[in-house]
């Protein structure tokens, strides 16, 4: 695949014309990395991204010690890439990078990058665009009440035949049903063997021809009340994901709020001690005169 094909499959640069994508691709540089080999590590300062050429890497935080088992983030294979926001800022790496299998990297540098927007308008206001409309989903997404009641909301939209089929998985989990089986198989039993109604005989053919139909309609009907809870139960989730989100955010802006009323404070504490320190020098003097 073409440097520049591969750059064109990234989001950030999705939307840039071929001629951009062309430049920039000439300004890519192969890094090989054997298996095993680190590409960076955590805390190291930031300055290019990286595309998999060929190959696969794995993204990972590191133990605490050297003895301690790494945290795997994500694998990464060809036509993939890490290490984006380097482009945009120098802040250190927020995990580390080592190669799974020999594998080969195409390397963009902030410099590089930097250099071709600076160059190219139409690919600096197409990367502004793409930045502004991560930025706009990212209000959007916090602007939103994080918490809602998903799964009501689910069961609220349900259709006749949906209900059916958790009010039937729900009858088959309990004892009312088991025992109603029970009682059946008994009365069924007792009509066609000792009152001599004889209306299934012994084996009992339609009784059993009744029980399959009824296993074959339970089956289906039990897998979709399972497929609908595991729709609940990611929709959940979500929901959990956009509230730890929505309160990290919230935290974050808490902490800088009280940042700043701390220095706020102790700039006012110091200005009400340099005028206490002042008084009390006044104070003195006419003392000592």
């Amino acid at each position: 695949m073409l440097h520049s094909e591969l750059l064109a499959q990234i989001p950030l640069f999705d939307t840039l014309s071929h001629e951009d994508t062309e430049a920039l691709a000439k300004r890519l540089t192969e890094r090989r990395v054997k298996a095993g080999d680190k590409v960076f590590d955590k805390g190291d300062k930031g300055s290019s991204m990286y595309i998999v050429l060929s190959g696969a890497a794995q993204i990972f935080l590191p133990g605490k010690e050297d003895g301690d088992d790494r945290v795997i983030l994500k694998d990464v294979r060809t036509g993939e890439y890490f290490g984006e926001l380097s482009l945009f800022d120098d802040k250190p790496r927020s995990a580390s990078v080592a190669a799974s299998t020999d594998t080969v990297l195409l390397e963009l540098t902030r410099e590089e990058f930097a250099e071709h927007l600076g160059r190219s308008k139409t690919a600096a206001m197409a990367i502004l665009a793409e930045m502004a409309e991560r930025l706009r989903e990212t209000n959007a997404l916090l602007s939103q009440r994080a918490a809602r009641d998903v799964v009501k909301e689910i069961e609220d939209n349900l259709t006749w035949g949906q209900r059916l089929a958790d009010r039937v998985a729900e009858l088959n989990g309990s004892w009312a049903f088991i025992l109603f089986l029970l009682g059946l198989t008994v009365v069924w039993v007792i009509l066609n063997s000792v009152v001599h109604i004889q209306f299934d005989d012994y084996p009992y053919q339609f009784f059993n021809l009744a029980l399959a139909i009824l296993v074959a309609l339970q089956g289906p009907l039990i897998v979709m009340s399972q497929n609908r809870q595991t729709l609940k139960d990611r929709a959940q989730a979500e929901t959990d994901f956009r509230v730890n989100l929505k309160n990290e955010v919230g935290i974050e802006g808490l902490q800088r709020e009280l940042g700043a009323f701390r220095a706020e404070t102790l700039k006012r504490l110091d200005v009400l001690e340099r005028y206490g320190r002042h008084d009390r020098i006044r104070q003195e003097m006419p003392s000592k005169k």
